[in-house]
């Protein structure tokens, strides 16, 4: 079962889709994982190729609640994309966690940020601040969001934001104050914050961020005193894991590295006993 309703946020109406968990074998009494989905770059809770719908079904299918949104400004909700700015996404990710942090059937425990791209740095900088999020998955994680965003719009299109107050790129309206939010985030200096589990996917053919990203932030989230990091590389996927095999491969992997985790903490849990 799938649910649309609307997360309120300092103004801003986010449209967002609750999928419920469709597992005929799960223990209706027992408390499920969580999962948000945060999309990237001037994208939304569908996903080029219908990614995240498909990864959502998928993941609900095994039992998880999973929630996809579209942040300010992009998709069907409300605001101004280009004024917002990173700060303005770590916020309303906080938002979909309060929703899902305040549902009775959650598991506080295994409360979920899966990001995409952009939405992979801001996943981290939302886990730093916020305690809640327990788990992280980075699909093609930024790593540099200043740096990386003005490569993607183009270094004239960031001259013309600095020099004219705005710049399109592809019918947004970015404004300096979006580029200089990005400045003041470094994902990779604050993912040592984050003491839980975290598993990164990257394709090997990923043209907008390089796969060599995701070896330096395992590199980063294994000097950690706690909490182990899992990476998969995906041999020829794009960044937006376009082909079918790639988007199951993506989403498998995902899938198990999270049902590991369950079982370990279940096995765990019964040698504690």
């Amino acid at each position: 079962m799938e649910k649309q309703l609307t997360l309120r946020h300092d103004g801003l109406e986010l449209t967002a889709t609750l999928h419920y968990p469709t597992d005929r074998n799960r223990n209706d009494l027992e408390k499920k994982q969580a999962i948000i989905i945060c999309h990237g770059f001037i994208g939304s809770r569908v996903g080029v190729d219908r990614l995240f719908v498909k990864t959502a079904r998928a993941l609900a299918a095994q039992g998880s609640y999973v929630l996809r949104f579209d942040y300010g400004g992009c998709g069907e909700s409300s605001g101004d994309y280009g004024a917002l700015g990173f700060d303005s996404m770590v916020d309303q990710t906080r938002t979909a966690i309060d929703y899902i942090a305040g549902m009775e059937c959650v598991d506080p425990r295994r409360i979920v940020l899966l990001g995409h791209s952009l939405g992979g740095a801001v996943a981290i900088m939302t886990s730093v601040k916020d305690r809640r999020v327990k788990r992280l998955v980075l699909w093609s994680p930024v790593a540099y969001p200043f740096n990386d965003i003005v490569r993607i719009v183009g270094r004239s299109g960031y001259d013309e934001a600095v020099t004219k107050g705005s710049t399109d790129h592809q019918g947004y309206t970015l404004q300096p104050a979006f580029f200089d939010s990005l400045l003041q985030h470094q994902p990779f200096q604050s993912a040592t914050r984050f003491g839980g589990e975290v598993l990164l996917v990257h394709g090997t053919g990923d043209e907008l961020i390089p796969v060599d990203y995701s070896f330096l932030y395992q590199k980063v989230f294994w000097t950690r005193s706690e909490g182990l990091c899992d990476k998969e590389i995906i041999f020829q996927a794009n960044h937006t894991y376009s082909s079918r095999p790639h988007q199951e491969e993506a989403i498998r992997v995902t899938a198990d590295w999270l049902n590991g985790l369950d079982k370990q903490q279940a096995e765990w849990h019964h040698w504690s006993i």
